[in-house]
């Protein structure tokens, strides 16, 4: 579907899968327990589509590395998420775990690249 031929081409696709897996848990919030067909399905093809993507990284990126960017970039959006849509408490210990999470990404992504 895609050719992953460079490192630049890996690293947008984790971007994008770790913003499916976003989607992927807004569209489970939304499903009410899988009850609701349209967020269940959305749910199922975000999932599916963000694995997938994620899967045609690691002939660039060593799987260890893209997991736990892929992860990262999903919680931090999710956490994000439900501060700006769900109106979860942003109290401060909260928003520093989620900015180690960054850190912790951006620290992934540099090591990849030294």
């Amino acid at each position: 579907m895609f050719d992953v031929s460079s490192s630049k081409v890996a690293w947008a696709l984790i971007l994008v899968s770790g913003l499916l897996e976003v989607a992927f848990a807004a569209a489970i919030h939304a499903s009410n327990g899988f009850t609701r067909l349209v967020p269940a399905a959305l749910a199922v093809a975000s999932g599916g589509l963000s694995v997938y993507l994620m899967s045609l990284t690691l002939a660039f990126i060593p799987i260890g590395t893209a997991y736990a960017v892929w992860g990262g970039i999903g919680a931090v959006g999710t956490a994000a998420l439900g501060l700006l849509m769900f109106g979860e408490p942003a109290a401060p210990g909260r928003l520093l775990c989620i900015a180690l999470i960054v850190v912790g990404i951006v620290g992934l992504q540099l090591q990849e690249a030294a």
